[in-house]
């Protein structure tokens, strides 16, 4: 989508487009009126010339008409280069969001993009545990209903803070790098605390997957043998059964053979 400066000199061009040509079209339309009115004499075919040359006439001054208006109209100012560039970049991602396989793989471009940029610190670690327990959280997710559907929600709101911290004790480690010595010994305090709450956040995630793991496999594991496996254990007993009895039959319907010398 153009923005509102090419949208206006666009319209401005079509407009004195338009405009010229109605001018031509006037013209031609009003020359023949007069080269035939007379040389036919009046009649109704030169009231249709006399016609539309003259609705020809009108519409190019109402075209032209608009032209100047739109031009006396200040052209909108140019687009800032970064808005522009943040328009294309929302308009390429509302395209791909459209495709059947677009959240996926913005949401794992966007993955990348974090872990490259926690690339070097000390949060690139613990940022990489909590991807891999949200991904593994995200496969359980349909199936965590009923009592568990909270601590799904509390999960989610866990995970964006855990992203936050990280990017905060990479933010504060790049600090410590350029601090001068007398700067550091706050700044250090301050990144091993944040550390600390990450890892220790992290790990918690962690234990939640663990523990809808084992709500999973509690809930879907019967008192009883499986009713798929029971009915394939009937049916290689009926199996059994009939290749048994088909045995017999063979064995009786075969006449025995006196033996020979």
């Amino acid at each position: 989508m153009a923005d509102e400066r090419t949208r206006y000199f666009r319209r401005l061009g079509r407009l004195r487009r338009s405009a010229r040509r109605w001018s031509v079209l006037a013209g031609g339309l009003g020359g023949a009126a007069a080269v035939l009115t007379p040389y036919a004499g009046l009649g109704l075919p030169d009231a249709a010339w006399a016609g539309a040359a003259g609705s020809a006439v009108a519409l190019a001054a109402w075209r032209w008409i608009d032209v100047r208006a739109l031009a006396a109209q200040p052209a909108p100012p140019a687009l800032d280069p970064a808005e522009a560039a943040a328009r294309s970049r929302a308009r390429l991602v509302a395209a791909v969001e459209r495709l059947p396989v677009g959240p996926g793989v913005l949401a794992e471009v966007r993955r990348v993009r974090s872990r490259i940029a926690l690339r070097g610190t000390s949060a690139g670690e613990q940022w990489a545990r909590l991807d891999r327990a949200a991904l593994t959280l995200a496969g359980m997710a349909p199936r965590l209903t009923g009592l568990a559907e909270p601590a799904v929600q509390e999960a989610a709101a866990a995970d964006g803070s855990l992203r936050d911290l990280a990017s905060r004790v990479a933010s504060v480690e790049r600090a410590l790098r350029l601090a001068p010595a007398d700067a550091r010994a706050p700044l250090a305090e301050a990144h091993a605390v944040l550390t600390a709450q990450l890892e220790g956040g992290v790990a918690a995630y962690e234990r939640l997957v663990v523990a809808a793991a084992g709500y999973l496999a509690e809930d879907a594991r019967p008192e009883t043998a499986h009713p798929a496996a029971d009915r394939l254990t009937e049916a290689t007993d009926l199996l059994h059964g009939v290749a048994g009895a088909l045995a017999e039959l063979r064995a009786v319907g075969t006449p025995l053979r006196a033996p020979t010398r």
